[in-house]
C-alpha cells in the first residue's frame, strides 16, 4: 500500500506544543490557562486517532519536511509501532491533564504555569518520537523530552530536587552525547541513511559482527530512558518531582520513549534476522532479565511508595525488551502490547500515590494501615491497577504477559518463562500488602474529615483503573497494531 501524504503527524507535534505557548501567554488568567490542556489533549487524540485506519489496514501517513544530510531528512512517518505509542501518550494526557489541574490546585503548587506549559511540550516531544521516520527526527526528539522534562523534575527547587534533577539530566544526556551519538554516526557511515526499514535499515550492511554488535550495545546503553541497568538510577531519582510529574516519566512519556527507541532499533535498524545472526537477542534477555528481577527485589525493600512504583517501572519497562528481543512473534507481540498494558496500570498506580498525598500527606507504605477506608475509590483503583501488573485477568496485564509466556516457550526459551513467571510472583508480593493494609490494618487515630477522596484527582485515576480492565476485556486494537509490526 502506498503511504498517504499527510500534515496530520506535523499537526500532531503541534497541537500540544502551540498549546505549551498559550499556557505562557495566559499566565494570569488561572482558570483559561488551566483548559488548555485538556482541550489540547482532545484535539491530539482526535489527530492520532484519524490516522488509525489507514495504519490499521497497513499503511503508513508519511510527511516529508527537508533534508538534513544526503539520506538523513527531518520526516514523520504513522506507522503501526508508532501508533502504539502515540495512541497511549495522546489518550493519557486527557486524564493527566485534568488530574494535574486537581493536584496542583489542591496543594496550591507553585511556577503552575511553567509545569503546563513543560508537561504540554513533553507530549508534543513524545508524539513527535513517535511519528519519527528515521533516527534523525527520533533522536531530536528524544533529546527535547530530555529537557523539557528537566524542569519538572526540578519543580519543587529544594535540595532534593536539584539533586535528582541534575541525575537525571547526567545520566540522559551523558548517554545520548556519548554512546548514543556514537552509534548515530556508525549506522551512517555503514549505512549511508539513518531511515527505518522493514526488516532492518543495516540487514545485509557491508560491516563486521564485531562493529554491529558495538553499534547495537551503543544504542542499548543510549537510549538510557529504556533504564536497563546499570542506567537505570536515574529513574528512581527523578521521584522528588511532584506525582503528575512521576506519571508522566513512568507511564505516558520519558521511560516509553526509551523502550520504543529500543524497539525501532531491534525492529527497523538492526532487524530481526540480524539480531539473531549475532547473537544479540539472548545476551539482551539474559541482561533485562537481571534488570527485571533485581528492580522487582529493590521494590521490595522501598516503604515510600512512589519509589517502590519507581522500582517496578524498572522491572517492567524490560519486559518490552525482553519480548522483543526473544525474537518469536508471539512474545514480540507480547512486549508491543507491554507498552500500553504497562502505560494505563502504571499511571493509575502513580496518580493513587498523589490522591493518598493529597488527602493525607502519607508518602509511606508503613503508615497507610487503614487508609482504604477513608479512599476506597483511590484504593479500589490501585488494586485494580495492581492486579494488572501482576498480570491477574481481565486486565491488560494478564494480555501481554500470556503473549510473553507462550512466546518463551515458542522460542524454546524456559530459563526466560521462569523469569517471568518469578518476576510476576515478586510483583504480588510488593503490591498486593500496599492493598491489604491499607484495608484491612488497623488505621492510626485520625480525624474522619481530615482524610477524604478529591474529586478531580480521583475521577482520572478511577478513569485510568477502567482503561486497564477494558483493554484486558478488549485488546484487538493494539494487538492489530503489533501485529502489523512483526508481520
Amino acid at each position: 500500500m502506498d503511504p498517504v501524504i499527510s500534515i496530520r503527524p506535523l499537526l500532531a507535534v503541534a497541537v500540544p506544543g502551540l498549546a505549551a505557548l498559550m499556557i505562557l501567554l495566559l499566565n494570569n488568567r488561572e482558570k483559561l490557562r488551566d483548559l488548555v490542556s485538556p482541550l489540547a489533549a482532545i484535539v491530539l487524540f482526535a489527530l492520532v486517532a484519524s490516522m488509525a485506519p489507514t495504519v490499521l489496514s497497513g499503511g503508513t501517513v508519511d510527511l516529508r519536511l527537508f533534508e538534513i544530510l544526503p539520506g538523513v531528512e527531518f520526516a514523520f512517518r504513522a506507522d503501526a509501532l508508532g501508533m502504539v505509542f502515540a495512541t497511549i501518550s495522546s489518550l493519557l494526557w486527557i486524564v493527566a491533564a485534568i488530574y494535574s489541574i486537581g493536584y496542583m490546585r489542591h496543594l496550591k503548587e507553585h511556577a503552575q504555569t511553567r509545569f503546563f506549559a513543560c508537561f504540554a511540550t513533553s507530549l508534543a516531544a513524545a508524539v513527535g518520537g513517535a511519528f519519527a521516520a528515521n533516527l534523525f527526527t527520533l533522536v531530536v526528539f528524544y533529546e527535547v523530552l530530555s529537557l523539557v522534562t528537566y524542569p519538572l523534575v526540578y519543580h519543587h527547587e529544594d535540595e532534593e530536587g536539584w539533586k535528582g534533577a541534575h541525575k537525571y539530566l547526567v545520566y540522559l544526556m551523558g548517554t545520548s552525547k556519548s554512546v548514543l551519538l556514537a552509534a548515530l554516526a556508525l549506522t551512517y557511515s555503514i549505512a549511508g541513511s539513518l531511515d527505518f526499514v522493514e526488516g532492518g535499515l543495516l540487514a545485509g550492511a557491508n560491516a563486521s559482527a564485531a562493529l554491529l554488535t558495538v553499534v547495537y550495545f551503543c544504542y542499548l546503553f543510549g537510549f538510557a530512558k529504556a533504564a536497563v541497568m546499570p542506567m537505570h538510577a536515574w529513574l528512581p531519582a527523578a521521584m522528588v518531582a511532584p506525582t503528575p510529574v512521576s506519571a508522566l516519566l513512568h507511564a505516558v512519556a520519558v521511560v516509553k520513549m526509551g523502550v520504543f527507541c529500543l524497539l525501532r532499533v531491534v525492529f527497523h535498524v538492526f532487524g530481526i534476522k540480524l539480531v539473531g545472526e549475532l547473537g544479540l537477542g539472548i545476551a539482551t534477555a539474559y541482561l533485562v532479565s537481571f534488570t527485571i528481577l533485581m528492580a522487582s527485589i529493590y521494590a521490595l525493600t522501598r516503604d515510600d511508595l512512589k519509589a517502590r512504583l519507581a522500582y517496578s517501572t524498572v522491572s517492567q519497562l524490560s519486559y518490552i525488551v525482553l519480548g522483543a528481543v526473544l525474537l518469536s512473534p508471539v512474545a514480540m507481540v507480547g512486549g508491543i502490547v507491554h507498552m500500553a498494558a504497562h502505560a494505563f496500570s502504571k499511571i493509575t498506580l502513580f496518580f493513587c500515590a498523589g490522591s493518598i498525598y493529597c488527602a493525607s500527606g502519607k508518602r509511606n507504605i508503613s503508615d497507610m494501615a487503614g487508609i482504604g477506608r477513608r479512599l476506597p475509590w483511590t484504593m479500589g483503583a490501585f488494586f485494580i491497577a495492581s492486579l494488572s501488573m501482576i498480570g491477574i485477568p481481565p486486565t491488560a496485564g494478564f494480555i501481554s504477559k500470556w503473549y510473553l509466556t507462550m512466546g518463551s516457550v515458542e522460542a524454546g526459551q524456559i530459563s526466560f518463562l521462569a523469569v517471568l513467571l518469578v518476576s510476576s510472583i515478586l510483583n504480588a508480593a510488593y503490591f498486593l500488602p500496599v492493598s491489604y493494609a491499607a484495608f484491612f490494618g488497623t488505621e492510626a487515630e485520625e480525624s474522619p474529615a481530615t482524610v477524604r477522596e478529591i474529586p478531580m484527582v480521583t475521577i482520572p485515576l478511577v478513569a485510568t483503573a477502567i482503561l486497564s480492565v477494558l483493554m484486558g476485556i478488549f485488546p484487538g486494537y493494539f494487538l492489530t497494531l503489533a501485529d502489523g509490526v512483526v508481520k
